[in-house]
Formats: structure tokens, C-alpha cells, sequence
């Protein structure tokens, strides 16, 4: 099914626009104004859609790069209210498409219908769950639909058949996980992404884009050729460790970077 709320996610794969790049952080490293200030940099540098991280303790899906961030966000006292006035102080200068990343167990406990909600009264666009399986998304998709938020399908390394039935029911985008394990810079990506990208195709034409492991101009070219564009978070998460607070101009630069390589594919 396919929901208004998507026409924003759309613009950012957009055909005119090129291939998509999309960046993450996570919310409140290393302080609630800086992730302001670094969510509005990266939208200006050229980020087509901005993954925001909510912190939790027990990040399964996260390499050490974004466990160590969680750690630095929550220990500053960073929580789920905290992240939505994050949100809430960027749309008052940007209405770049945003999507929350988190785990299930910080939303069930936050109370689905508040939860979505909040994100529908503050421009939050979608959601992605890398701990929900495809078998028990229906539990949080329907609150989160009401409200006008996409629940964003994983499609990971794993069976044919498996692969079209979480396409065929995707909303928004389809972020195709490039190598099993968790989140993190790669030297080389050796998945058969070609042949889930055409299992992919084969039901839906939801755009998809390549995340987990891309960290340079030449990676995120070859993801996006193949796909409608590259994901990019522990690298940017690395940057903001290195310069803290004065991040900004060092995220610029990368992100435009990253952004001029996806967008030179034709």
C-alpha cells in the first residue's frame, strides 16, 4: 500500500535529482545543538534523505563506531524526547525527508500511538527497525501508517523467495543491506547485490538503496550504479568522533564528496 507520506520520501530518488544519497548520524553526539547543527550541514552539503539515529543501549545491528556514539549520546543524558526536539529544531529550517533509525523495544516503550504521533506533528517520515523481523512488522505498521510514517523495509543477503515478499509489501524505500553482520566501514563488499537488486525489481519498483559498510566516493558510485542510491553512517559517526562539536565544516566536505560521486552515475 502506498501512503501520501510518501511523495516526500520519493523526492529524494527522485530521477531528475539523480541517485539519492543518504546519511545518518546519531542523535545527541556529542550534544543535542550540534546534532542540529550537523543534520542542517549535511542537508546542505547535498544529503538527499538524513537517517537519525535514536540512542539505545543494546544496538545489535551497530558496529563499535556507532555502539561507542549511542554511549556518548545517552551518557550526556540524549533521550527519545530529546531526539524529537532535535527534529522539531530542524523542520523549523529544513524540510529535508528525515527518517528515524532504532531499535523496537525504545518505541514499545514509548507507546506506539504517542510515538508516531509525535513523529507525524513533527515531520518524521519513516522508520527503520534493523531488530524487527518482516514476520512481525504488521504490529508496529499499522500506528505508524495511521500517522503518516513509512516503516522501511531491510532486505539482507538471504532467499529469493524471502527477498520478493519483504519488496512486494515495502513503503517508502528498501534499504538493501550490503553484508551480513553489523554496521561499519568495509574495504571491499563481495555481496551479490546485482541478484537481489533483480529480485528486487522483479516485484516492486520502491526505490532501494545500498547501506552498511560504504565509506568512500568509489564505493558509494559502485552502490549506487546499481541501485537508486548509497547509505552511508559509519563514516559520517567517525567524523563527528574525530572533531566533536567543530564537525561541521569537516561534514560538508565528505558529504559533498559523497554526494558529487553518487550523483555522476548516470
Amino acid at each position: 500500500m502506498k501512503h501520501l507520506l510518501n511523495n516526500k520520501i520519493s523526492k529524494a530518488f527522485d530521477t531528475s535529482n539523480k541517485k539519492a544519497f543518504i546519511g545518518f548520524l546519531t542523535a545527541g553526539d556529542p550534544d543535542a545543538d550540534s546534532s542540529v547543527k550537523f543534520i542542517l550541514e549535511m542537508a546542505k552539503a547535498g544529503c538527499d534523505l538524513i537517517e537519525i539515529g535514536i540512542p539505545f543501549s543494546d544496538p545489535t545491528a551497530e558496529g563499535v563506531v556507532i555502539q561507542e556514539a549511542n554511549i556518548r549520546s545517552l551518557s550526556n543524558g540524549m533521550t527519545t524526547d530529546g531526539v524529537f526536539d532535535i527534529v522539531r529544531r530542524v523542520r523549523q529550517e529544513s524540510d529535508i525527508p528525515l527518517c528515524f533509525m532504532t531499535y523496537a523495544n525504545p518505541v514499545f516503550h514509548y507507546g506506539y500511538d504517542e510515538f508516531f504521533s509525535k513523529c507525524e506533528e513533527l515531520g518524521v517520515d519513516g522508520i527503520i527497525v534493523p531488530d524487527m523481523p518482516f514476520e512481525e512488522k504488521e504490529e508496529m505498521e499499522g500506528p505508524a501508517n495511521a500517522h503518516n510514517v513509512a516503516v522501511i523495509s531491510m532486505v539482507s543477503p538471504t532467499s529469493e523467495d524471502r527477498i520478493k515478499n519483504i519488496a512486494r509489501q515495502a513503503d517508502g524505500f528498501i534499504y538493501v543491506v550490503s553484508s551480513m553482520g553489523v554496521t561499519g566501514v568495509r574495504n571491499e563488499i563481495k555481496t551479490d547485490l546485482d541478484s537481489i537488486i533483480a529480485h528486487i525489481r522483479e516485484v516492486t519498483d520502491t526505490p532501494c538503496a545500498i547501506g552498511f559498510g560504504i565509506s568512500t566516493p568509489e564505493q558509494a558510485k559502485e552502490m549506487a550504479s546499481k541501485s537508486d542510491g548509497a547509505i552511508v553512517g559509519s563514516a559520517i559517526v567517525r567524523i563527528i568522533e574525530k572533531y566533536g562539536k567543530e564537525a561541521a565544516p569537516y561534514l560538508y566536505d565528505y558529504i559533498k564528496s559523497m554526494k558529487d560521486s553518487v550523483a555522476s552515475v548516470n
